[in-house]
């Protein structure tokens, strides 16, 4: 049987390239090599690159997504995404390889495009049953000048203010006293490629938890959930990805009806949301009510070792490699 060539794409134009850079290692080093040619292809702004095992540079000819290597040209059979942040979630890659008529594993063009809009997201899932959200404001760098007074007014203390479309907790943080709103508010408005508009919501006092879902065949398949464990409450780039220490236990300690719950309503948001390939949802169950509030949802999850993804596949009693390959075909399929 004849190999697949895979285009695992990477990089990116935020501060979240060089994760995707490891997320795309880990991936590559799931995938058989019996089966798939894997070319790490690195986007930044300006520049699409392979670089092969011999460290020679080669540019990816944009206007048809291939490859010339010594006498031959590479046209990739299916594109594996792990471009977080602009151009991978905002739906921009997405487009290029639909005009072009590449299969991909990831959400299409358009809803990637609202999901990387925390505001545009919440508004459209807001009705699921046994689904909240948090209280928020959405303002605009247009209404810098009266952004305390908007939050001040409308929401109460504690805030998490986040860019609104942005990845990784970059921008993040929060707001426990009114004094900290300023420096919230610039750190959010300031973050590279991450939009012009920053969300300000209510923190709910609750149990953190992260759930990956994905589409096996006609199934929509949710892996074991995990809690996030930090002891402050708030999960942000360092406890990510630099804590030496994993803050979180998969699966999660849940009662039955708890994870009936879960299921139900992140298999609604995918299905809502038009989801294709694999995502991760984030939630609060809430300390007082039990109830299910919205946080976000990640149509390009990160990939490393220690990320929640492939523990869950693992809890899951998968293999990573057949995880992967499970996607692959699925967009080849879903192209068809």
């Amino acid at each position: 049987m004849q190999k697949k060539r895979i285009a695992l794409v990477t990089g990116g134009h935020t501060d979240e390239f060089a994760i995707s850079l490891l997320s795309a290692d880990f991936v590559i080093g799931q995938l058989d090599d019996t089966k798939y040619d894997v070319y790490k292809i690195v986007v930044s702004e300006g520049r699409w690159v392979y670089m092969d095992d011999t460290l020679a540079v080669h540019p990816v000819n944009r206007a048809d997504f291939t490859l010339r290597l010594r006498h031959e040209i590479v046209h990739f059979d299916v594109a594996f995404i792990m471009l977080h942040g602009i151009p991978g979630e905002n739906g921009c890659f997405q487009a290029y390889l639909e005009l072009l008529g590449i299969p991909y594993t990831s959400c299409d063009a358009a809803t990637s495009a609202i999901t990387m809009n925390k505001a545009y997201t919440k508004a459209v899932i807001a009705d699921i049953d046994n689904l909240f959200v948090a209280k928020s404001v959405q303002i605009d760098s247009s209404e810098r000048d009266v952004a305390e007074q908007l939050v001040t007014e409308r929401l109460s203390l504690p805030y998490f203010v986040k860019p609104n479309c942005g990845g990784s907790s970059i921008g993040m943080s929060k707001v426990k006293s009114r004094d900290e709103l300023p420096a919230a508010l610039d750190r959010a408005f300031s973050t590279k490629n991450a939009g012009s508009q920053i969300l300000v919501e209510e923190f709910v006092t609750g149990r953190e938890f992260s759930v990956g879902v994905f589409k096996r065949g006609n199934k929509t398949v949710v892996l074991p959930i995990t809690e996030v464990m930090v002891a402050d409450g708030f999960f942000d780039y360092e406890a990510k990805y630099l804590s030496k220490i994993s803050p979180d236990m998969t699966p999660a300690m849940l009662s039955p009806f708890q994870r009936s719950l879960v299921e139900e309503v992140v298999i609604a948001v995918y299905k809502r949301l038009a989801c294709k390939g694999m995502v991760r949802v984030d939630f609060f169950l809430e300390d007082k009510t039990g109830k299910f509030y919205f946080i976000e949802i990640n149509t390009i999850p990160g990939q490393t070792d220690h990320s929640f993804i492939p523990k869950q596949v693992r809890a899951a009693g998968m293999d990573l490699s057949l995880f992967y390959e499970e996607l692959i075909e699925a967009a080849v399929v879903t192209e068809r």
